[in-house]
């Protein structure tokens, strides 16, 4: 909300700036003042769509910090996610997804300082390769730490992306910790791209529904995927 306070202030001086409004619209007098007042009901629905996203946020948030899961978009799909330092709730969604290939989940974080957390041997290079990319890309880093014991695998990475979504990044930040996203299927299954293409028996399986309004601008498809050695080696999976 703290983004949105110059609306409110440009909102209220504007109310103020024509003498011709006649009960809260604009009057034959007031065309001289079009242009303004069409740029305060823009700030006006900018305000009130802040404040929704705002509620569905803390929603969201109550339900991760009791440990409980959700289903929400991203940047690509829409996915399930949980607190990433709750190994109940990680456990959650390998049952809900009938997954067999455990420790495969990647978490979102909010920027690399977020990454750096939670991955201690991550090449330099694999950041510079997250700074550039144009599209969203999940790293494979080496040196997990910090999170729930049953999504680090034995070789010890973890996949990480950092959202280039509105709705993830103010979710991330009041979080202060990665969330898991991993896709909103049953395993074996197409990834779901929209709210419409999610199962009833993944709908019904988590504690909160992310408003769809939210979605923004996806991709509606599964990123590409980058794994980093600690020397700076590098395959391409997707």
């Amino acid at each position: 909300m703290q983004n949105y306070k110059f609306i409110i202030v440009i909102s209220n001086i504007l109310e103020s700036f024509c003498w011709c409004r006649y009960d809260g619209r604009l009057s034959k007098y007031c065309k001289k003042c079009y242009g303004l007042f069409k740029f305060y009901y823009l700030c006006r629905r900018k305000l009130n769509i802040a404040v929704i996203m705002e509620r569905e946020i803390e929603l969201a948030l109550e339900v991760l910090r009791r440990g409980g899961i959700i289903l929400y978009p991203t940047d690509t799909v829409w996915g399930i996610g949980c607190d990433a330092t709750n190994s109940d709730a990680v456990e959650r969604i390998y049952a809900l997804k009938r997954s067999t290939d455990k420790h495969s989940m990647l978490v979102l974080c909010s920027d690399a300082d977020m990454v750096v957390r939670y991955v201690d041997k991550a090449p330099a290079i694999a950041f510079e390769v997250m700074e550039m990319a144009e599209k969203p890309l999940t790293l494979i880093l080496p040196g997990a730490r910090g999170l729930a014991a049953n999504l680090i695998p034995e070789e010890q990475t973890l996949g990480v992306r950092v959202p280039n979504h509105q709705f993830c990044q103010a979710l991330l930040r009041k979080f202060g910790r990665p969330i898991v996203s991993t896709s909103a299927n049953i395993s074996g299954e197409a990834a779901a791209a929209t709210l419409a293409d999610v199962v009833r028996e993944i709908i019904d399986g988590v504690d909160f529904v992310v408003n769809p309004r939210f979605q923004g601008r996806p991709t509606l498809k599964p990123s590409s995927i980058i794994a980093f050695g600690e020397q700076g080696e590098f395959r391409i999976i997707r």
